[in-house]
This record gives C-alpha cells, structure tokens and sequence, in this order.
C-alpha cells in the first residue's frame, strides 16, 4: 500500500508542476499519426497556401507522401507514443523497395514539420523526428543535350505550331510551368528582357464531399490475377490495387475542389528577369504575328489570357499535351528519348560550356542556392582541364 501511495504522490507532483508551467494536457485521447497529419494539412498547410507562404504543388506532395508512404508506414500510432525506431523501420523498408533517396528525405521532413506543429500545440512532448538522422538524398545525375543535338532540336521544333516555345526553353531555361504560363505583358522585346512572373500549373483536385471513399468506389482498382493478360503490354506492369480504405478518384467528385490548370505567381528566387538572346527576338517578333493572325481565324471561340504559347482559340497548353509536343520533336529530330526538363539543364550546360560564371547561371536559372549547380560538375571538369592546359601554356610555355 505504502508504494502505491508513493505512486499516486508522485504522479500529483508532476500534474501540478505541469499545471504551473500550463503545460498540462488537454482531455480526450491524443490523435493518431494519420489523424494528426491529415488535420494538419487541412488546416495549418491549407492556411500557407491561402495566404501564398506555400505553392499548392507542395500540399499535394504532402497529400501523396501521406498517402503512399506515412499513413501505411506508421499512421496507426499514437502521436504521444511515436518513437525514433518506427521513423527507423520506416525509412528502411523504403529504402529496401528501391525508393529515391530523395522520397525518403522528403517523407522525414513532412513527418518532422507535421510533429513540430504538434509540439508547438503541445500535443506531444517532444518532437521524434529530431532524433532520427534524416537520410541524405543523392544529386541526380542529368543528361543535357550538347550543341549539335539542341540545334537539331529546334530545327526540329520550328517547322511547328508553337516552335518558339522550345526555343524559349533552351535559351532561357524555364521550367514548363513558366513557359506554359509566360505572357507578352511580360516580354519587352525592344529592351531584350523577360519578366519570369508566372507559371501554369496542374493541380490535384480535392474531394469536396463528405464520403470520399464512397464517391469514388466505382473507380476502386482491384488485384488483376495471376497471370493477367491484360498489362502484359505495359512497362510498370499491373497497376497497383487501390487500398481498402481508398479515398483517391477526386478527379470524378461532382463536389471536388482545388484542382485543374491554375496560373500563380513563382515563389522566391524563381519570380526574376532574363536578358533575351538578340537572335530569339525575331523568332518571338514572328511567332507573335502567326498567334495574332490565329485570333482573327477564332473569332469569337477565342478565349484570351495574354499567353506568348497557347491552343489556337487562345486558352493554355496542358502541360501533358506539351510533353506529347516534345516526344515528337525528339522522334524527328532523330535524338534520344529525354525530359521536358532536360532543356533547362541543357541550357544550364551550354551557359557554363560558353564561359559564363555559375552564379551568373544560377540568377537566370532561378535556383535558390549554388548547391544546385553542383550537378554540373561534368561541365567544371571541361573547363577545369582548359584551366590547367592554360596555366601550363603560362608557366613552360
């Protein structure tokens, strides 16, 4: 009886010392993991991205890492009873499906960003993802075009509808969002500059019902068998069954909200001007007269939203039909498959290949930081090796 009684003594003195520091917990039972985090997107995230702290591109990077990964992994715990070792057994079990360093990273930042919230509110008591080491995700290698091959792609791509737009990728290096999403407004072509202030972007539409998983279940994908005959065509196989409790299919909800092309403003380092090469400014001069010369032909179908590329009533590239575009300018260009992508690291190379300073490169590119030119080390290398042949030439001569 006496060690019961130092028990319950004990467990008073913390709940007043909790209770002097307002530290004491609030009733009811602590959410779960899948809980806590879906809450947290739904409120504190949906916030940033209403006030435009956060590109709504992020959220749905958050929405399918929790999905995919978080929710299955360890979404049954308890948020006051997550421990080090289920971030752990997590992180491997990623790693042993082959998972990109880089998926990994990004699944311990949403899981530590989501706790420190959690702490803040003081729902829990610590934050365990400070105590995992968070893995390292590895640069990815790139595979630019060099000279030759860019060439052959924009003689290519000018025998096209829309061969500016290629054009505009390989010179200035712009993300597709910001190529799809460019306007004239934004392009002074006396003054050679370019004004990248926007960006066309896809979204993930949202359920907007009450039984998501209910709304979509007709579109449920169920275990093909065995020996299905049906994939057998495909490159990733079979696809993957939807879960049991499956609340994806958005894109069919009579209610669903948030999704679809939407033109927004690029964030940081990514809202700059850019010097327009002279030779591309002919090329814009006359695919402006061609787009001009399309609106008189649409007439009233014609929708307008100011855009240097668009569909010939006016309205935006889907960024899909754009990647079809591409792929068939590669096919007649006689190049290997590539990235839409690839041009901007394309136009990254032949900048440094030209003799133009990396941090020069990084303010026309947009990067944040100059660890992301480190992914042009194979560039370095060529003019490192000029660099010494030179300093020998200076030295014995």
């Amino acid at each position: 009886m006496g060690s019961d009684e130092a028990v319950v003594r004990a467990k008073v003195r913390q709940l007043e010392r909790e209770r002097d520091a307002g530290k004491t917990k609030k009733a009811g039972r602590p959410p779960t993991i899948e809980q806590w985090l879906t809450t947290w997107m739904d409120t504190a995230c949906a916030r940033k991205v209403a006030d435009g702290t956060m590109s709504p591109r992020t959220l749905d990077d958050y929405r399918s890492k929790c999905r995919l990964y978080l929710f299955p992994g360890i979404g049954k715990h308890r948020v006051d009873k997550l421990e080090a070792s289920h971030l752990d057994a997590l992180y491997l079990s990623m790693i042993k499906r082959e998972l990109s360093s880089g998926t990994v990273l990004k699944t311990h930042r949403i899981i530590s960003r989501a706790l420190k919230v959690a702490w803040q509110r003081e729902i829990v008591s610590r934050n365990v993802a400070l105590m995992v080491e968070p893995p390292s995700a590895a640069e990815g290698e790139i595979e630019p075009f060099n000279q030759a091959e860019a060439r052959a792609l924009l003689a290519a791509a000018a025998e096209r509808r829309n061969g500016a737009r290629w054009s505009v990728a390989l010179a200035e290096g712009l993300r597709q969002g910001e190529a799809l999403g460019l306007r004239w407004k934004y392009l002074d072509l006396d003054t050679g500059v370019m004004k990248i202030w926007w960006q066309l972007q896809r979204l993930t539409w949202q359920h907007g019902c009450e039984d998501p998983h209910t709304c979509g279940a007709k579109h449920h994908r169920k275990a093909c068998r065995k020996n299905c005959t049906t994939h057998k065509n495909y490159k990733r196989g079979c696809p993957k069954p939807c879960p049991k409790d499956c609340r994806d299919h958005a894109k069919t909800c009579p209610e669903r909200t948030g999704g679809g092309l939407v033109f927004r403003e690029p964030k940081g380092k990514n809202k700059r001007l850019a010097p327009i090469p002279p030779p591309l400014i002919p090329l814009l001069k006359a695919h402006r007269k061609n787009q001009l010369r399309e609106r008189l032909a649409a007439g009233e179908l014609w929708e307008e939203h100011d855009l240097v590329f668009c569909q010939e009533n006016g309205r935006p590239i889907d960024p899909r039909a754009d990647w079809e575009e591409f792929k068939d300018i590669l096919t007649a260009a006689g190049l290997r498959d590539a990235r839409v992508h690839d041009n901007r690291h394309t136009a990254g190379t032949l900048m440094i290949e030209s003799g133009v300073h990396p941090r020069v490169v990084m303010e026309l590119l947009g990067h944040s930081s100059m660890r992301m030119m480190t992914r042009y080390t194979h560039v370095a290398s060529v003019l490192a090796n000029d660099a010494a042949k030179r300093m020998g030439d200076a030295l014995w001569g």
